[in-house]
């Protein structure tokens, strides 16, 4: 489920994506760098959300480079490659081609397989939400509950689930299904689709073949 598919169209768009968020484990909250006052700042629980589309791609730290890793994003996990880079120096190739090839190269350089999903928040905001490890989880077994409602509830994550994996004390998001949309905010929720699809068409080629899940857990 998603609010649109991609065609071969390549229209120029620029990013409409104001606010990049992680989820921070320890803090129990969401968090994202705001560029203008150069700090990252916290998002408090309840966060409400509608979900517009999804991809998958890499992110990390390279310790020999001293620099962030990151990745192009794709729709196709099995079908597109993926070429990950470092920031320093730039451009410098980490790993490239399918993720289930590069996996080995990618992980022990660093970086981390992460769930991009696009939302509109709230107050008309359009984000991206980075999902890694057992988020991702946690994320995916939501996703096939999200996918009944057809596009027309508000995502929410009112509280956070304190989990352990051995001797790992770790929490994650609970996603729940919130209340439809009022017509109002269908139509605002079906303008930052537009906004988003415009823009990810601009490099993305539509691959006709199914998709396969991708769930990572990574603490």
């Amino acid at each position: 489920m998603a609010r649109f598919s991609h065609t071969n169209e390549s229209p120029k768009s620029s990013n409409p994506t104001t606010k990049y968020i992680e989820w921070k484990s320890n803090d129990k909250c969401f968090s994202y760098y705001d560029k203008d006052i150069k700090e990252n700042v916290q998002v408090q629980l309840p966060l409400k959300f509608a979900f517009i589309n999804q991809y998958h791609t890499v992110k990390g730290w390279h310790d020999k480079n001293q620099a962030g890793i990151y990745s192009n994003e794709v729709y196709f996990i099995g079908t597109e490659p993926m070429t990950v880079r470092s920031f320093k120096p730039k451009g410098f190739v980490v790993a490239e081609g399918f993720y289930t090839d590069i996996k080995p190269q990618v992980v022990a350089q660093g970086g981390k397989y992460h769930r991009s999903v696009y939302v509109m928040l709230e107050d008309g905001t359009i984000a991206n939400l980075a999902f890694k490890g057992a988020v991702v989880r946690e994320w995916s077994e939501f996703y096939r509950l999200l996918k009944t409602v057809e596009d027309s509830n508000w995502v929410e994550v009112n509280e956070a689930t304190e989990q352990k994996k051995g001797s790992i004390n770790y929490s994650t998001p609970l996603f729940s299904i919130g209340k439809k949309f009022t017509p109002a905010q269908d139509s605002k929720v079906g303008d930052a689709a537009t906004r988003i699809k415009d823009h990810m068409d601009g490099y993305f080629s539509k691959v006709d073949v199914p998709e396969f899940e991708v769930d990572e857990i990574d603490f």
